[in-house]
């Protein structure tokens, strides 16, 4: 079975965000405007990003 693989960037500025959306977005990896980073699709990684997609892109 292979694991799927999601790639998340950060698009916008964490500027304005409450303390618990900046500690998931780091949580996901993301610290840098523009940084991507890449996940294992699971469960926790997915709910994450649906939270945030006000800030990330995901290919």
């Amino acid at each position: 079975m292979t694991e799927q693989k999601i790639k998340i960037k950060l698009v916008k500025s964490m500027i304005g965000a409450n303390l618990r959306q900046v500690r998931t977005l780091h949580a996901l990896g993301l610290r840098k405007m523009l940084q991507e980073v890449e996940h294992t699709a699971t469960p926790q990684i997915l709910g994450m990003v649906s939270k945030m997609q006000r800030w990330i892109e995901v290919k």
